[in-house]
């Protein structure tokens, strides 16, 4: 017994011993990657897809909303699962809590904010197809909860396609991504987050090519709305993750700062979120303030085939430090900043970033992440 219980902690004290090897390069480094530009307008911004005590969360709904005060958010849509009747919108230390709800249905988690009207017919574990026409009955939006995961995907074919959101990136499915990688990923990780806990979230972020192809797949089928979820459940803390990513509202969909009505600021972010135009940032690496992709019929979300899109980043990148990357039915130019759309269907462009990696290097990220592009046919005489 005293051989095994040796042999435990060592092999404690190695893993520690390891993770401290992170923590201390881990406290020099530097963000965000790119400053923004002085005069710059604010962009609203909050986070989405967040878990309380109502549900299986660590905090409270006042704990959460101090918690994204600290990080600078205006907003947080909550989440709490199968939490059917929550709260009205409310203000809570100068941040808005705006109601929503994640649904398990038999084939996958939902999440659904913006309901006008109350949501009819829902429970746990009912028919995914079923759960999607309610929330679409209550004049809301539903997204397709972390719907790659291996843990929990989302399952059905057919209410897949008619779901308008889709969680293209997830924190909470970074982390179990490097749950399955504990010694490459998730100790330097752990070890980085006892140095500063926002670099060892954004070690996290890895992503893997199933989302973005699955993601492809159903928005060439009908608009879909790229969603970034924090998936937050107060481990890592509330605050560090919402300090690494946020969605973000643009000033001529939501000015800032947001009504004082809690209703009426719940349904103008409600709005702009289900809208397909706010764009998700990993703020970390830099605010988005500035950024546009040009060339498109901004309402639709469309443009032409031979049409070119123009990306215009914010503040002022070194050029070795932003990249812009293209997948679809589209491709980058030699200048790096404009795509040339090559035929009918769609087309999702993204700004990354080269961040602070696990010591002294550097790793490239996701750093702006806005909807995809449907790509039409040319009208004659076009």
């Amino acid at each position: 017994m005293a051989k095994g219980v040796q042999a435990v902690l060592g092999t404690l004290l190695l893993l520690l011993g390891i993770a401290g090897l992170f923590a201390m390069p881990a406290s020099c480094a530097r963000y965000p990657v790119v400053l923004p530009k002085a005069g710059a307008p604010t962009w609203v911004r909050g986070a989405f897809h967040v878990h309380t005590t109502r549900s299986d969360g660590r905090g409270t709904p006042g704990e959460v909303a101090r918690a994204a005060k600290t990080a600078g958010l205006d907003f947080v849509v909550l989440t709490d699962h199968n939490d059917f009747k929550p709260p009205a919108p409310a203000w809570v230390d100068g941040v808005l809590l705006v109601p929503g709800v994640e649904i398990s249905t038999s084939e996958g988690h939902l999440a659904a904010f913006g309901m006008e009207r109350p949501l009819e017919g829902v429970r746990p574990w009912m028919p995914p197809g079923d759960a999607v026409k309610a929330v679409a009955a209550a004049g809301g939006t539903a997204v397709l909860a972390h719907p790659v995961q291996q843990r929990n995907p989302w399952k059905d074919e057919e209410s897949a396609r008619e779901a308008p959101g889709f969680e293209l990136y997830s924190a909470d499915t970074f982390f179990r991504q490097a749950v399955r990688s504990p010694v490459s990923r998730l100790l330097p990780a752990v070890g980085a987050y006892l140095g500063n806990p926002g670099h060892g979230v954004m070690l996290l972020v890895s992503p893997e090519p199933e989302p973005g192809a699955r993601f492809l797949e159903l928005a060439r089928e009908r608009p879909h709305i790229a969603f970034c979820a924090h998936d937050a459940h107060g481990l890592p803390s509330y605050e560090a993750v919402f300090e690494s990513l946020a969605m973000y509202l643009p000033p001529e969909l939501v000015p800032s700062p947001l009504p004082t009505d809690a209703a009426e600021a719940a349904a103008r972010v409600s709005r702009a979120l289900g809208s397909g135009r706010a764009v998700c940032a990993f703020r970390a690496l830099g605010e988005p303030a500035g950024f546009a992709l040009e060339g498109l019929d901004p309402e639709r979300r469309e443009a032409r085939v031979g049409d070119v899109l123009e990306v215009r980043l914010p503040g002022n990148p070194e050029e070795d430090v932003v990249r812009v990357e293209v997948w679809g039915d589209g491709r980058l130019r030699p200048d790096g900043r404009s795509v040339e759309l090559t035929a009918e269907g769609v087309v999702h462009v993204e700004v990354w970033a080269r961040g602070p990696g696990r010591f002294f290097g550097t790793e490239w990220r996701p750093w702006i992440v806005p909807s995809p592009v449907r790509v039409v046919p040319r009208g004659p005489g076009i």
